[in-house]
């Protein structure tokens, strides 16, 4: 979606009678019958319906093959080559082609590539969640979210420099695992600076205090200092002078002293109503917000129920996510043209 969101020709592949899983992945579905979870992430796409089984099939993917500039896939080792669609054999026939697979663990692991899974086996959910709590995921597939960023920008960089390389320099793999320890960053640099395992902090930071979830006297808000700087304006807007103290001063001196200041802070926010504090804070120059409902987020962005959130430009929304083999009937009959006949 990102690619085609940037003006580019996407045909999605889709097997025929279900389609995309995620078609099915509801309430809520649409008016038409589609998923909110399949609506979100397949706009500017056609669709084709294909039996990879089917010999006149295979000879449809493998002419589109020959037309395309990037293929990509999510299937497990062999899946492919079994199919007369060996991504290396076309590869080393079409010098323009670029193709990237998307892999669970690996590009030798067989297992299915599950968001929920990687989040567990990566690291994720040991440091989310309340501390002494249960591991928690994120509230969002984050790891599939990150995993197809990561696909796109190796695409591109490919497009952009690696085009006329070899078969092996055009062919990509991107892991679900690897984009989700990779994205542990500081987390991960922790552990591997001090050899220790990393700790749920819940809403508080690890290596930041003031940085944590308050609640105020009518809903929650979150203050996130950043510097020393930011921590002295900070106690100066909420009228903190008690840690006007050279205890404070320095980020490790709050770390080790975090339960008093963090306790000082909350009775203090406790008095008066979020959008006090947002607005001093904010004058103030210290980072700060309320905790806000999703409905409450989309308010500030342009968004559809048919195509979600509006990319911001130069992409954009071109066409709304397709029916199941809406435009099979026109791609079989004119390849890569039927583009510019919808």
């Amino acid at each position: 979606m990102i690619l085609g969101d940037l003006g580019a020709d996407v045909l999605k592949i889709e097997r025929p009678g279900s389609g995309d899983e995620s078609r099915g992945w509801g309430p809520p579905f649409d008016s038409r019958g589609e998923s909110a979870y399949y609506l979100c992430c397949n706009r500017n796409k056609l669709s084709v319906a294909a039996d990879l089984d089917q010999k006149h099939d295979q000879a449809l993917l493998r002419s589109l093959i020959g037309g395309a500039t990037v293929v990509v896939d999510n299937f497990r080792p062999g899946t492919l080559a079994k199919r007369q669609l060996d991504p290396a054999e076309l590869l080393a026939k079409h010098p323009q082609l670029i193709w990237c697979t998307i892999t669970g663990f690996g590009a030798e692991s067989s297992r299915p590539g599950y968001d929920f899974v990687v989040q567990a086996e990566s690291g994720w959910m040991s440091i989310t969640g309340e501390a002494g709590g249960a591991p928690q995921k994120t509230g969002v597939a984050l790891v599939d979210v990150v995993t197809g960023k990561d696909a796109a920008i190796a695409i591109l960089a490919a497009l952009a420099g690696a085009r006329r390389g070899t078969p092996v320099e055009r062919r990509l793999i991107v892991s679900l695992q690897h984009s989700a320890v990779s994205a542990l960053v500081n987390v991960a640099q922790s552990s591997l600076v001090t050899g220790r395992e990393a700790g749920r902090w819940g809403n508080a930071h690890a290596n930041l205090v003031p940085y944590e979830l308050f609640e105020a006297s009518d809903r929650a808000l979150v203050i996130a200092v950043g510097s020393d700087a930011q921590f002295a304006a900070m106690t100066r807007a909420l009228g903190l002078r008690v840690l006007d103290d050279s205890r404070f001063a320095t980020n490790a001196g709050r770390l080790a002293h975090r339960a008093e200041v963090v306790s000082a802070i909350r009775a203090r926010v406790a008095t008066r109503p979020a959008a006090d504090w947002v607005s001093l804070m904010g004058s103030s120059g210290v980072p700060c917000g309320v905790v806000r409902t999703v409905l409450e987020a989309l308010g500030d962005v342009a968004a559809s129920p048919l195509t979600g959130v509006m990319p911001m430009k130069p992409a954009a929304v071109r066409r709304a996510p397709p029916m199941l083999d809406e435009h099979g009937a026109l791609v079989r009959a004119h390849g890569w043209d039927a583009f510019a006949r919808v």
